[in-house]
Formats: C-alpha cells, structure tokens, sequence
C-alpha cells in the first residue's frame, strides 16, 4: 500500500507534510494554477480531506517503472457521489514531486470547488 494512501485511511492527515518533496507541485481538478512547496501543498490536501465526506480509496494502479501510483476514490460532497483519481509521482527517495487530482461528475466537482474555495480563503 503506497504511504500516502496508509496515511489518509489511518486518519494521520497531519503526517502528509513528511511524505511530500520540498519542490512539490499540486495540479487541482479545479484551479488553474498548481500549488507549489511542501506547506503549502500540505495544507491544501488536509482541506480537500476535511471538505470530503465518506472518503475511500477503492483501487491502486501502481507503475514502478516510472515512479508513478494512481489512487482511485470515492466520496461525497454535500450529499453528492464524487468520484476520483490521485495520481502520485515520486522522486527516487520516496518523496511525492508531483500530485494530480482529477475529479467526477461535474455537479459535484462544482460542489467541492465551491466548498473548497470558502474554506481556503477562511485559513
């Protein structure tokens, strides 16, 4: 099981931090610009679980030829069935570089940008 993964579903959200690279780099499903650099990006994937209900990982597509794992999850937001992918690259030392987010179906990725959004501009 990738660490990330074991991290969220142990509900240790806070240990996020340690798995990501210095330099890494957030691509969301529903901004236009990545998030750069550990804090940050940290700070933007304990929001995203915090604005999920009934978060699960449902399968891991795993290719370690490149370095790259796939985490597909369901969820809901506000009521709505989301589904998505967390596509994970890691550096040779085991540290994510690059993180992307795509999401499913429009309504409710909508829905979590809209959430998303007022909780950010909150903290």
């Amino acid at each position: 099981m990738h660490a990330f993964r074991s991290a969220v579903e142990s509900n240790k959200v806070d240990d996020i931090a340690s798995l990501l690279d210095e330099k890494v780099t957030f691509n969301s499903p529903v901004a236009f610009k990545s998030f750069d650099g550990r804090e940050t990006v940290a700070f933007v994937l304990q929001t995203a679980f915090e604005t999920f209900e009934d978060f699960e990982y449902v399968r891991e597509l795993d290719s370690p030829l490149d370095g790259y794992t796939g985490l597909v999850f369901k969820a809901k937001v506000d009521g709505l069935d989301i589904e998505g992918c967390d596509f994970i690259h890691e550096t040779p030392d085991r540290l994510i570089d690059e993180f992307t987010v795509m999401l499913r179906p429009m309504k409710a990725t909508q829905a979590f940008a809209e959430k998303m959004g007022a909780k950010l501009t909150q903290k």
